[in-house]
Formats: structure tokens, C-alpha cells, sequence
């Protein structure tokens, strides 16, 4: 089983990269962009094939690696 976890700041935190890519488009000339926020994109192959015991692993995962809950949300996506 594949998954896809996507990690980005939650909202209210500072984030200097999305501002910098917000920029640089500004300068390409995309001017219809407001607002860039930067993230992470992982992608875990598992072993397991049951979706609940999957995204409790991922889950932890997650909490103790991928992401930091204090300023990061992360949402996750099972492809079988």
C-alpha cells in the first residue's frame, strides 16, 4: 500500500519560503498569485494492506518524524 502525506504550517505561522516563491512569480509576472505556503510532499510504501492498521502507523509516523505538530498539519492519503 502507498501513501501520500502531505505536510505544511498551519495557519498563522511565518512562512518565509512561500513568501519568497510569492515573490519570485511576482517577478515572472504572475500577478494574479495572493498567497504561496511552502510544504512537504513524503511518500511511505507500506507493507500492510489493511487501511486502518496503515493509517495508524502513518499516523505515528507522522507525530514522532514527519511532521512538527507544533507548527505543521499533515494530512494523509492511502492509493492502494
Amino acid at each position: 500500500m502507498k501513501a501520500k502525506v502531505h505536510v505544511t504550517l498551519k495557519r498563522g505561522v511565518l512562512d518565509p519560503q512561500g513568501k519568497a516563491i510569492a515573490h519570485a512569480l511576482h517577478t515572472l509576472g504572475f500577478n494574479g498569485v495572493e498567497d504561496v505556503r511552502a510544504g512537504k510532499f513524503i511518500e511511505v510504501e507500506l507493507k500492510s494492506t489493511d487501511e486502518a492498521s496503515a493509517r495508524k502507523e502513518l499516523d505515528a509516523m507522522c507525530t514522532k518524524l514527519l511532521a512538527n505538530t507544533v507548527i505543521e498539519d499533515y494530512s494523509i492519503e492511502l492509493v492502494a
